[in-house]
């Protein structure tokens, strides 16, 4: 299996290019990269970081994990030495308590509307309930495709990203019916010669979606709330409220697709900061 085939099983086509370039340029600066231990990785790791964003070496990480993960995969290497290694830069954005929403509060943007453009009602639907219910993030929204639903087993694949990890989600009954009338009625009448044969979210001209479709329709609903309406809010408030529910931390990374269980634990000690944050409000240390 070639490497790109491999790359191919779980990445779009836009991100295969982006990693092969990365793993390219890796190898190329690294002759005996294919024999790297985890000390020869960190040297690389630490050239990148004092020429590069933390957002770009971040990215070649995820790279170089992949070309190991694929050295294992076709029996050249036993083991990945950049598994561990994960950059913290303390530029994450933080997670604030009063920017997150309730389960509640987040149904209500579930609740149907009058739209503009009638025939995009159930794409909408299903964009805010992926957002809702599945706490996907834009980029993973955007390269959905049809072949990724499975009505039957009520899953869907998500594919992995630079920061997501791939897995594979349950869909909620009402996913379910709404997906069903998109992909079988609403959806043939978006199609156009420009369209993406296999995307599953097209906008008003046919063409897949895009980062600003989304961003646009969320803006939309911003009205509907007093507090700061964006898909990374979204997000942040279905993590926390699923840990909230003491829910198994694991089990929350994988539904987040977190790469590392410390991004899913920083919404849990969030929590804990908040309580004890209205503890010493309510009941000060005299």
């Amino acid at each position: 299996m070639k490497l790109d085939e491999y790359l191919s099983q779980s990445l779009m086509q836009s991100s295969v290019e982006s990693y092969l370039y990365d793993i390219n340029t890796y190898k190329k600066n690294n002759k005996n990269a294919d024999q790297y231990d985890y000390q020869k990785v960190m040297q690389y790791i630490e050239i990148l970081r004092n020429k590069h964003s933390i957002s770009n070496v971040k990215r070649v990480i995820a790279s170089i994990k992949k070309y190991y993960d694929y050295l294992i995969e076709t029996g050249k290497r036993k083991d990945n030495p950049a598994r561990a290694i994960r950059i913290r830069d303390g530029k994450e954005n933080p997670i604030q308590l009063q920017d997150l929403f309730t389960e509640k509060e987040l149904q209500i943007l579930l609740v149907p509307r009058i739209e503009r453009y009638p025939f995009l009602i159930k794409r909408n639907k299903i964009i805010m309930s992926l957002l809702v219910h599945q706490g996907l993030r834009i980029g993973e929204i955007e390269q959905l495709k049809v072949t990724d639903i499975d009505l039957e087993k009520a899953t869907i694949q998500i594919k992995e990203t630079g920061v997501t990890n791939a897995r594979n989600l349950p869909l909620k009954a009402e996913q379910i019916l709404l997906l069903y009338e998109f992909i079988n009625q609403d959806r043939n009448k978006l199609k156009t010669f420009r369209n993406d044969e296999n995307a599953l979210l097209l906008g008003k001209l046919g063409t897949p979606i895009r980062k600003e479709d989304v961003d646009y329709l969320i803006t939309t609903y911003q009205k509907q709330s007093k507090k700061k309406l964006t898909a990374t809010t979204i997000r942040q408030s279905v993590i926390a409220n699923l840990l909230t529910k003491n829910n198994d931390l694991r089990i929350v990374q994988h539904f987040a697709g977190h790469k590392s269980p410390d991004t899913t634990e920083k919404y849990r000690q969030t929590g804990l900061n908040a309580l004890k944050t209205a503890i010493d409000k309510l009941h000060p240390i005299q």
